[in-house]
């Protein structure tokens, strides 16, 4: 049977909210994940797995309820998909030049176009947000921290989602690389 390499993406980790790096390998290697591997202690991590996205979403669920305390939306894409993610940037040439401007939130469902509108109302000159296959891209060159348009997005897009930097999508891509070997 095929492995499969999931980028597991926690959302709302950061602040008060942790999930123990070292603990977390440890809990996931223990659940039965092959070449796990976490990247910052911001909400990520890779397994390889035989089981479907469904089997893997629900027992690291319950392994981050009952060990952590943490009851929050997981995103787990394949390697596959997030290269796909990666190719279809509409914000490429940003994303290489200041890759900090680039965020990608995986989106749990489609938002409603008007959400996506109201979110866009809010954005100065040069910031943009497009929503491609189930992701929103969201450019910002004058920092996320400054965009009016980020502020709102989690409130305003009526999905639930995570983001990262590009800096991030691109090395999470090069860790799930490494745990398909």
């Amino acid at each position: 049977m095929k492995r499969t390499v999931y980028l597991i993406l926690f959302r709302g980790v950061g602040g008060k909210t942790q999930l123990p790096t070292k603990v977390l390998r440890e809990k996931l290697t223990e659940a039965g994940f092959e070449n796990v591997g976490t990247y910052i202690n911001s909400g990520n991590a890779i397994v390889r797995s035989h089981g479907s996205r469904k089997m893997v979403i629900a027992t690291i669920a319950d392994l981050c309820r009952s060990e952590f305390a943490f009851d929050k939306a997981i995103f787990a894409p394949t390697l596959e998909e997030w290269d796909e993610l990666i190719a279809r940037n509409p914000f490429a040439k940003a994303a290489a030049n200041a890759p900090t401007t680039v965020h990608a939130a995986l989106l749990e469902s489609a938002p409603r176009a008007q959400d996506v509108e109201r979110i866009r109302a809010c954005a100065v000159k040069g910031e943009a947000l497009e929503v491609v296959e189930g992701v929103a891209y969201v450019h910002t060159p004058h920092g996320f921290g400054n965009c009016k348009m980020a502020e709102k997005f989690d409130k305003w897009i009526g999905v639930a989602n995570t983001a990262r930097n590009w800096n991030t999508v691109l090395k999470l891509a090069e860790l799930g690389r490494a745990a398909e070997a």
